[in-house]
């Protein structure tokens, strides 16, 4: 069976150090209070923006080392990677992994707002992190199955 695929930009994320002073930036720069989420799992605080359809997110290591830190330390404050909406995340891995594509996740894990989240390997990608988002429907559940 072939899944029909069109992505639609979810969010861009950006990686900080202070995630306190990059949402003080963004207020400044014209968005209003962002909501804020503790993953205690990927070892990040997040702070979503709603920017039109989409979102921009800030995420900040919360833990002292980690790939995060690293990932700081070798390139600073920057894109750290694209998202984009999927209406079946399993289906999209499956998809990517057939057509030679690395992934970080071949299972999908919870994000914020109770999202499935995958992410395909930055070398798969022309050098860019890359994030597949699959919303809950309206009760909440996501059909990760």
């Amino acid at each position: 069976m072939s899944v029909r695929t069109v992505l639609e930009l979810h969010h861009v994320g950006i990686i900080v150090e202070d995630l306190d002073t990059a949402v003080a930036s963004y207020q400044a720069l014209g968005f209003s209070e962002p909501e804020r989420f503790r993953i205690e799992e990927q070892e990040v605080e997040v702070a979503t923006f709603s920017a039109g359809h989409g979102y921009v997110e800030l995420v900040s290591p919360i833990v002292e080392d980690g790939g995060l830190v690293r990932y700081l330390a070798s390139r600073g404050e920057s894109v750290h990677h694209i998202a984009y909406r999927v209406d079946d995340i399993q289906a999209e891995l499956t998809r990517v992994k057939a057509a030679g594509f690395e992934l970080i996740d071949d299972t999908p894990r919870r994000g914020v707002h109770n999202w499935l989240v995958a992410f395909v390997h930055p070398k798969s990608c022309h050098g860019v992190l890359t994030e597949f988002v699959q919303i809950p429907d309206e009760s909440g559940n996501a059909d990760d199955s």
